[in-house]
């Protein structure tokens, strides 16, 4: 018997392929179909899974830059500025983060010079932004 749980290895194979069916899904999990639908729902109801994606290889994409912003946020207006940063449509995903900023997010525009400008317009005009890094994808290579 697996020392894997049904629900650790239902989740594998959808960080894996994100289009996977029920039907691969189970066969690739060891399980009947509507156990994944039964985890599958869970998991959604309980947040653990928050969205189905595609993964994007930034060489690739044309008309597309994408960078990693490292933000730094007073922390007396954390909420608000997190909440602004949220709200900007050039914001894929915003994380907090351990590392060396308290926020991490993944910023897309048409190209290299409109993402610096929705970096020093947008972001760093956030009352309470005060760092804003980027790190500009080049190529995927996983």
């Amino acid at each position: 018997m697996s020392t894997v749980s049904t629900e650790e290895r239902i989740l594998s194979v959808l960080e894996q392929d994100a289009q996977a069916s029920y039907a691969e899904i189970a066969d690739r999990a060891d399980v009947s179909k509507p156990t994944v639908r039964k985890y599958i729902r869970k998991l959604e109801e309980e947040g653990v899974i928050v969205g189905y994606s595609a993964d994007v290889d930034p060489k690739k994409l044309s008309g597309q830059s994408i960078a990693l912003v490292g933000m730094d946020v007073d922390s007396g207006q954390y909420v608000e500025a997190t909440r602004a940063i949220k709200d900007l449509e050039e914001v894929e995903a915003l994380y907090t983060s351990s590392g060396d900023h308290m926020l991490m997010a993944e910023v897309r525009a048409g190209d290299g010079d409109e993402l610096g400008d929705v970096i020093s317009e947008k972001l760093l005009a956030i009352d309470g932004v005060t760092a804003a890094h980027p790190s500009f994808l080049q190529e995927r290579l996983k």
